[in-house]
């Protein structure tokens, strides 16, 4: 694998020569929070707001920045001064950019263990045709992850690192390791509260229950409370670390108020193509039809409802409102039979595995507040199935290929539009290409309906970024692009979602299995 990390050092290398003029709300955002760790007393930490981007992820990751700007003082002293807001320089932009290619090194090693947890069953005299070498150049080179790391700015290559070798860790049956790491991981960014039931439900099965019966139901004699203890020795040390310093500042509340703001409204400033997008797309449509047949009062809809576009606090007017609750209940009923499955119909790492990416495409198909980043959670582990089966390899087609068209709207600007839609394309094309290598003896990976719709695409780019601007709807519909954007790609995440849910739940599992 040293060619491709060598690769992948030189794509990303990319990033800091480009121009700091082109800067992203994330790089302020982590100088800011460079900034508050540096200056500040730990009791400031999660009160400071002299910047709108107050510091929201755990303590963990202050820490990390609180580590980073040890280092950054020695690049540009200017980028920790809590005042200097939206303060850039090509110092501050190369320290940052070489602070994620540096710990993205973690994430080059948690897919090396991911890729040593790969059965050898399909043998390949080629090496660009080994399960492992594509499984490797999907991860290292995943397009998502490129563009919101190195392009856009966030440090998701060193979390799931952790998250992958978590994952590798409990393959590999060291599962005190796998749950440690996946505890500090919570503690870096709870955003990975999404696959929590499928750790928690795999430790309990494979871990706590040390057998099985025959027929491969649990054999219940042989629960081990001294395994359970030590998961919750490290649970509970795990938070202590975490959260000890300010449960005894008496801040608790206010890191927990930070890191859930409810008040942000159901949907981000671009709608994340899950199931809330499409709800208010019918919302808006049904809101139309309703003023077209005289059946709703323009006086009484509210403004930003009908000519504000995309907005964080999106107000419906024929649906009801959606509450964090309700998101909250949806998501949990997403979850629940992804969880059964994985109780009563254990396949070890690999029932693991699909039971963590429905966990993560449940939660972001119904979470509250979802940024369209999330679909990486989905994305990046549903790789290591995709080269099992034929079947997880269209599923993984459809919904990285559309998972990533809806990561378009991050990059804006003109000079990033070659860039992103070239990456797109060699990814796309590679991961295609490599798939259907790999299972050339099956069936096709995707039916003629799937591959009409990712067709589709093609037009709906070019409509969005070349044909629209030109309209004179530009000024009185700007938002109309990100509309069809993620409305698009909802379905696409959809369906992916629900044929992936088929596919587990109708699996047959043999008996002998189910023992193992």
């Amino acid at each position: 694998h040293c060619l491709l990390v060598m690769l992948t050092s030189t794509s990303q290398w990319l990033g800091i020569a480009r121009s700091p003029g082109i800067m992203h709300a994330d790089f302020e955002v982590h100088r800011n929070w460079l900034a508050i760790t540096h200056n500040l007393p730990l009791s400031q930490w999660y009160f400071e707001a002299t910047s709108e981007w107050t510091l929201d992820y755990p303590p963990f990751f202050a820490w990390f920045e609180y580590v980073l700007s040890h280092i950054a003082k020695y690049f540009d002293p200017q980028m920790l001064v809590v005042e200097n807001l939206n303060y850039t320089s090509r110092a501050t932009v190369f320290f940052q950019r070489f602070s994620v290619i540096f710990t993205d090194t973690l994430f080059i090693y948690a897919v090396h263990e991911c890729c040593r947890c790969i059965n050898g069953k399909r043998a390949a005299k080629d090496i660009l045709e080994k399960p492992t070498f594509i499984l490797a150049v999907l991860l290292l080179w995943n397009f998502g992850l490129l563009i919101v790391d190195h392009i856009h700015f966030q440090y998701n290559g060193f979390l799931f690192g952790l998250m992958l070798l978590s994952v590798a860790r409990l393959c590999q049956k060291r599962y005190l390791e796998g749950a440690l790491l996946f505890a500090v991981l919570l503690h870096f960014k709870h955003i990975y509260v999404y696959v929590a039931p499928a750790y928690g439900i795999y430790l309990l099965r494979s871990y706590c229950f040390t057998a099985n019966n025959a027929d491969g139901s649990l054999k219940w004699r042989s629960f081990s409370f001294l395994h359970v203890t030590l998961l919750g020795l490290i649970v509970c040390l795990v938070s202590a670390l975490s959260l000890g310093p300010f449960l005894v500042l008496g801040q608790l509340p206010q890191v927990i108020s930070r890191l859930f703001p409810f008040k942000r409204g159901l949907c981000h400033a671009y709608w994340a193509p899950n199931f809330w997008a499409l709800y208010n797309a019918m919302d808006k449509a049904l809101t139309i039809l309703g003023l077209k047949c005289n059946f709703l009062d323009g006086t009484k809809i509210p403004k930003a409802s009908m000519t504000g576009g995309l907005v964080q606090e999106f107000q419906h007017t024929v649906l009801p409102s959606v509450t964090p609750l309700a998101t909250l209940i949806c998501t949990f009923i997403a979850i629940l039979p992804s969880v059964f499955c994985l109780w009563f119909k254990p396949q070890g790492p690999r029932g693991f595995l699909q039971c963590l990416v429905l966990c993560a495409l449940s939660s972001f198909m119904f979470g509250w507040h979802v940024h369209e980043k999330a679909i990486l959670l989905a994305i990046l582990p549903l790789s290591l199935l995709s080269i099992q089966r034929a079947k997880d390899a269209g599923i993984y087609l459809i919904l990285a290929t559309t998972g990533h068209f809806s990561l378009f709207p991050l990059l804006f600007t003109t000079p990033e539009l070659p860039i992103k839609i070239l990456l797109m394309l060699l990814f796309t094309v590679y991961s295609f290409s490599s798939l259907k290598s790999l299972f050339r003896r099956e069936k096709l990976l995707l039916n003629w309906l799937e591959t009409i719709y990712l067709i589709q695409l093609v037009p709906l780019e070019i409509f969005c970024e070349i044909i629209f601007p030109l309209t004179s709807w530009k000024q009185q519909f700007p938002f109309v692009p990100l509309l069809l954007t993620s409305v698009y790609c909802a379905l696409g995440i959809t369906y992916a979602w629900l044929k992936l849910y088929v596919s587990v739940l109708t699996e047959r599992v043999p008996v002998r299995q189910k023992a193992e």
